[in-house]
């Protein structure tokens, strides 16, 4: 490790998901002048209750991206979790850096996370030290692209930012139209398996963990013993280099049927077709620029068919420049949205995966066991449930972004609070995404080993999400009956006497009380 300067310029600030040699806070870094800056806190594992896999996952990345900075001869200087003294938060230990280099600014690359830039700006103010915050060249767009476009706009649909961005960057496009003839495969991409289920699923890339993981793991395992998680397996790619691999893996053998099955799932089959490339994206170990460009290459040499990498890009560069947008857009107050004004707890088993419905049992087991689950799992099993149960949004998101190992509140909060809960009143969303047990049903085998019945609302066999789609309805039926998207669904009530709704509404009142009986604390030491 180079000498310490002794007087130091800037104060580069590098965070955990910012593991980006191309950043634009590290151009015109110098050793003899410069500091890196880097820090592993508790509070930033236990402001929500970071699973095992996430708080590994950030901690390993970060050493490994630590150590090939200090074998470039760059100046870092760099804090344990377990370090003496540590005051257990990112802006104490800032300021102690401070008063150690007292440089002439600091400088970051704008973090992705709103709390961490007002802590940011606090200190300088407090310090009279110079922030300096620079965009993020990782994206293609910045907040200030997305403002122009809701100005625009009286409604924000991904959509039409979607199909802006790919004749901006020209990106899966032919003689200025979009390749394939349409701008959205969507409609082609909703297979679920036969009764065979899937066969031939290429195995996930997977990564021994190296001396620096496995000491991440065990310092994880001690530190944070009371956290959600299963650390027996932990296979992610932590540095640049296998995170590559993953990326060439999934073009080589999933991206060609992602499309087909991408909504699918099955029992204890977590990976399928699917990227696994979010974390790795999220902590800047990949460009999307080199993912999208991977993708299109598939195409135009035949190795994939359009739908699939039409769907696969749209996710990059439609949803993921689409929810930052929309976060720095409304944040703070976005976090406070509760538009169906949802205040019920969150169940206990969303800590456990401890319940007798097969398909939530199984997606919260896999994100135990993985810190994973993909986006129809997310979306139609996990958050389709505490939407219609009637969860406080602010204790969905505070979930979603605990349990997952790609989980940044840039992409995660637009996703949860609005995609998902429908609490920003329909900004992101056309309507609440709701849907009975059949769909659950249709779209996996999930059903086939569970003791409800899908087809039935009330009594001892009715599936809970069958009877909560229902209340659900009743509930919102006036506020409902406004969207045009929801008009039918709210219609199907009309065939209920009033007799079948008290029935509905009693069973999704025993089906909450039963459930609130079961602990919900938890209790994370």
């Amino acid at each position: 490790m180079p000498a310490q300067p002794r007087t130091t310029r800037r104060l580069v600030i590098v965070l955990g998901d910012q593991l980006d040699l191309d950043s634009l806070a590290l151009q015109d870094f110098s050793p003899e002048e410069d500091v890196i800056w880097m820090c592993e806190a508790a509070q930033e594992s236990t402001h929500v209750p970071s699973s095992k896999h996430r708080i590994v996952m950030f901690l390993s990345a970060m050493r490994h991206f630590a150590m090939q900075l200090h074998d470039a001869n760059w100046s870092v200087d760099y804090t344990l979790l377990d370090a003496p003294n540590h005051s257990g938060t990112l802006m104490g230990e800032l300021k102690k850096a401070l008063q150690k280099f007292k440089p002439q600014e600091m400088v970051i690359t704008q973090p992705g996370e709103y709390r961490l830039l007002k802590g940011l700006e606090e200190l300088s103010k407090a310090t009279k030290t110079p922030l300096r915050v620079n965009p993020d060249s990782h994206f293609f767009t910045q907040p200030k692209d997305f403002e122009l476009f809701a100005n625009s706009r009286k409604q924000l649909r991904m959509e039409y930012w979607y199909r802006e961005l790919r004749e901006k960057f020209n990106i899966l496009m032919q003689d200025g139209k979009p390749a394939g003839g349409q701008w959205n495969f969507d409609a082609d991409n909703r297979k679920s398996f036969d009764k065979n289920g899937p066969i031939g699923v290429p195995t996930v890339a997977e990564f021994t963990p190296d001396e620096v993981t496995t000491e991440v793991i065990k310092l994880v395992n001690g530190y944070f013993k009371n956290h959600i998680g299963n650390l027996e397996i932990f296979s992610r790619p932590v540095t640049r280099e296998h995170a590559l691999v993953s990326l060439n893996l999934f073009i080589k053998e999933r991206l060609p049927l992602f499309g087909d099955f991408e909504d699918a799932m099955w029992t204890n089959e977590p990976w399928l077709y699917h990227s696994h490339l979010s974390a790795a994206l999220n902590l800047k170990l990949l460009n999307p620029r080199e993912v999208l460009l991977a993708a299109e290459k598939a195409y135009e040499s035949g190795h994939a068919p359009i739908e699939s990498v039409e769907g696969f890009i749209r996710q990059i560069l439609g949803w993921r420049e689409y929810v930052r947008g929309m976060y720095w857009l409304k944040m703070p107050q976005y976090l406070e949205l509760n538009h169906l004004n949802a205040t019920h707890s969150l169940p206990g088993f969303y800590w456990t995966g401890d319940t007798e419905m097969v398909c939530l049992s199984q997606s919260i087991q896999q994100t135990i066991d993985h810190g994973y689950a993909h986006h129809i799992q997310r979306l139609m099993v996990l958050g389709l449930y505490t939407l219609m149960y009637g969860v406080n949004p602010l204790e969905v998101h505070e979930w979603f972004l605990s349990v997952f190992v790609d989980a940044v509140e840039w992409a995660e909060l637009p996703n949860s609070l609005g995609m998902s809960q429908y609490a920003d009143g329909g900004l992101m969303a056309s309507k609440p995404y709701i849907a009975s047990g059949k769909y659950i049903q249709r779209m996996s085998n999930y059903c086939k080993s569970c003791k409800f019945d899908p087809s039935i609302s009330v009594g001892p066999k009715a599936c809970p999400f069958t009877t909560l789609y229902w209340d659900f309805l009743i509930q919102h039926q006036n506020l409902l009956a406004k969207n045009p998207r929801m008009g039918m669904q709210v219609r199907n009530l009309a065939r209920f006497d009033a007799e079948k709704v008290i029935a509905i509404k009693n069973a999704a009142t025993q089906h909450r009380e039963s459930v609130s009986k079961v602990n919900n604390s938890k209790n994370y030491s």
